[in-house]
């Protein structure tokens, strides 16, 4: 399998990626532990190591190197509801001034759980994360649009979440 991942992934497909990105070069063997993860957080260093024909203690330190560089995190995804957080919402903010002073702001905010700043309709997207509807009412109405920059937001409420995946892959 080893030599399938490789051979699939050239060299000048990197290399645009890497000048694109910004950030750190990432070859081929680091890409393919990305998916490996990607596919199970769990999976211990020796299976990868199989997979993509490393030892463990190379899969190990090139898992802990990505880990440092911020390419990556392993976390445990949670169903929200089941952890007692029964609504969640994507709020459009509108922005008069400097977005990015009021993005930082929401970032801060620990019901914020992503933070977007976009083209379009909106200058950011935020998802919300409460335990219930006055929570929320409280998040959007005291909190967020009391921050200075914002002009105005639009709610969508979750009705029920049909997809939540962190399997995209490597390009």
């Amino acid at each position: 399998m080893h030599s399938d991942v490789v051979a699939s992934r050239s060299a000048e497909h990197r290399d645009s990626r890497e000048s694109r990105n910004g950030g750190p070069q990432l070859d081929a063997v680091s890409l393919a532990i990305i998916e490996q993860l990607q596919e199970d957080g769990r999976r211990p260093y020796a299976a990868i190591g199989k997979a993509v024909g490393l030892s463990e203690a190379a899969v190990r330190q090139r898992v802990q190197k990505l880990l440092d560089q911020g390419v990556m995190q392993i976390v445990a995804v949670t169903d929200p509801l089941t952890v007692g957080f029964r609504r969640q919402a994507m709020v459009g903010v509108n922005v008069e001034g400097d977005v990015e002073s009021v993005a930082d702001a929401l970032t801060a905010m620990s019901e914020c759980e992503y933070v977007v700043m976009t083209a379009g309709s909106f200058d950011l997207m935020v998802e919300i994360v409460c335990e219930d509807d006055d929570h929320l009412l409280d998040v959007i109405n005291r909190r967020i649009r009391a921050v200075p920059g914002v002009r105005s937001t639009e709610s969508f409420v979750y009705l029920k979440l049909k997809k939540q995946t962190y399997m995209w892959g490597t390009r």
